[in-house]
């Protein structure tokens, strides 16, 4: 799952959740006939923890292999798609790699941030400030030179700073720019300020309520050369005030690449079906560079490799036509996702009924959340596309077949659902928890720790085989093959008429964020 940034929305917590044992209110999905309950109950048995692990710890052999990640653009990343595409062609699918060239980002060597006078401060990385995504590398000491900055802030987000380049007039040759989040987004400040001589940048977030925070974000692609990092609106007036007072020099060093380099999508598509009816079930491969991703998200790709395989034995002609994806550079910004859908006509976008997405599904310390498909617990997301309602019930309702309660999760941009509610294809799906906290009230439907991070190994090197859930991994597979047969044998469209009455809406923020500011 794509880290959460100031460009997206942090999961939806608060939502309201049902009493233990039961499922949430949702949209009711139709009843599969009985040939589809008896044809997902044989998935359902088919479809193990135990398989599902097999495809695991070979993931996660190719990660300790090949530097100890499978990231988009490395050689781990490429053994992934290799074992994921033999098993798909060895159960029968039709199988296509789709390649395409993406900004690929790396820091090699922890960043250091420092005031050398007029006294001295060591800042301490993620705590005090953070890297920006496509970052240059450097090791520059340089007066800190405030550019148009708004201290105290405005009542409202609007600062400029560094937002054209005449901001920079006169600017010091090798002097740090120090400029303030808002208006435009940080790579145009960071192209101003690089353009205009600078050594390196600090870009401090602006002030107001929730503008506070150490800041962090993208710069949207490889074209910068100066290192940039992001600190906190507090360290960032302070060295206003130090610069204002007297000269302040601070020394900044980064070590990163930042290149465009190649990577693709696993597509598999069954053999029969309606292609006019097509349901696509996606999970991203790529993990992120800081380690293996066996939950992020090696647990949805697992999932649904077990699935594609166990499904012609429960369902030897789908009534729909299948298309299992597997997403590469999802971590750099929902980027394989995108590049699908992006090349897709709109008549080719029609033919798509609906999108499945599973991400992070064995979380240690999980909830079973569920995409809120019709936008009723977080109206200020909204609801996905006409059918996304469906795919909700098909969900909620599985769950309450088994006692399970389930919570809604918004559509908040974080996954690879975007690009399909973007062009106004039906979506959902599940989700286990990421880094978001567990709240007392989940502890009580869930199980698991209140105040403790659904995932405490996201994004980091102990995102092993040894911190999967496997209850979690049983009741999610569970879940997502009775969607998938559900789907794949449903007769109706999930609309009167899908290519006419899909809500076409405006993208959320979702795919990497290009444009924070």
């Amino acid at each position: 799952m794509q880290r959460a940034t100031l460009a997206t929305v942090g999961c939806a917590l608060t939502a309201t959740l049902a009493l233990p044992g039961a499922a949430l209110a949702a949209p009711k999905a139709a009843t599969p006939d009985k040939a589809t309950a008896k044809a997902s109950a044989k998935l359902q048995d088919a479809v193990t923890p135990t398989g599902i692990t097999r495809h695991l710890r070979e993931l996660q052999s190719i990660a300790e292999r090949n530097g100890g990640n499978r990231a988009s653009g490395t050689v781990g990343y490429d053994r992934s798609v290799a074992y994921v595409s033999e098993r798909l062609k060895a159960a029968g699918y039709a199988v296509t790699v789709q390649p395409f060239s993406f900004p690929y980002f790396q820091e090699t060597a922890p960043a250091s941030f420092a005031r050398t006078a007029p006294d001295a401060r060591t800042y301490v990385p993620e705590t005090d400030f953070a890297t920006m995504e496509y970052s240059g590398s450097g090791d520059v000491t340089g007066t800190v030179v405030p550019v148009d900055v708004t201290v105290p802030p405005a009542p409202t987000p609007s600062s400029t700073s560094g937002c054209e380049a005449a901001d920079f007039a006169g600017f010091p040759q090798g002097a740090v720019a120090l400029v303030q989040r808002g208006t435009c987004d940080f790579a145009t400040k960071a192209k101003n300020a690089q353009a205009a001589g600078a050594g390196a940048v600090v870009i401090f977030n602006e002030g107001q309520e929730g503008r506070q925070e150490v800041l962090t974000g993208t710069l949207g692609g490889p074209d910068l050369t100066v290192p940039v990092i992001g600190t906190s609106y507090a360290d960032g007036k302070e060295l206003v005030d130090l610069a204002a007072a007297g000269t302040t020099t601070v020394r900044i060093t980064t070590q990163t690449l930042s290149e465009t380099r190649m990577t693709a999508n696993v597509l598999a598509d069954s053999r029969t079906g309606r292609t006019d009816r097509t349901v696509v079930v996606g999970a991203h491969l790529d993990s992120v560079v800081d380690g293996p991703g066996i939950n992020d998200n090696g647990s949805g790709t697992a999932q649904d490799l077990e699935i594609a395989e166990e499904l012609p034995k429960a369902l030897k002609k789908p009534r729909n036509a299948l298309r299992f994806a597997f997403w590469g550079a999802e971590e750099s910004g929902l980027l394989g996702s995108t590049h699908y859908v992006e090349s897709l006509t709109q008549e080719q976008r029609d033919q798509i009924m609906a999108n499945l997405n599973f991400d992070m599904t064995a979380s240690q310390n999980y909830v079973r959340f569920v995409y809120d498909g019709d936008g009723s617990d977080n109206p200020d997301v909204g609801a996905g596309p006409v059918g996304s309602d469906l795919i909700e019930g098909i969900f909620t309702e599985h769950f309450a077949s088994k006692g399970l309660a389930s919570a809604p999760t918004a559509f908040d941009g974080r996954s690879d659902y975007g690009p399909f509610i973007a062009a106004g294809i039906p979506a959902g799906g599940l989700f286990a928890g990421a880094e978001g906290v567990k709240t007392a009230e989940e502890a009580t439907l869930f199980g698991g720790t209140a105040g403790e991070p659904y995932d405490a190994c996201y994004h980091t090197s102990c995102d092993t085989l040894g911190a999967i859930n496997q209850q979690a991994l049983s009741e999610f597979a569970d879940a997502a093959a009775h969607a998938t047969i559900t789907l794949a044998q449903r007769r109706a469209p999930l609309t009167d008429n899908e290519a006419l009455k899909r809500g076409r809406r405006a993208a959320p923020e979702f795919a990497g964020p290009h444009a924070v500011r």
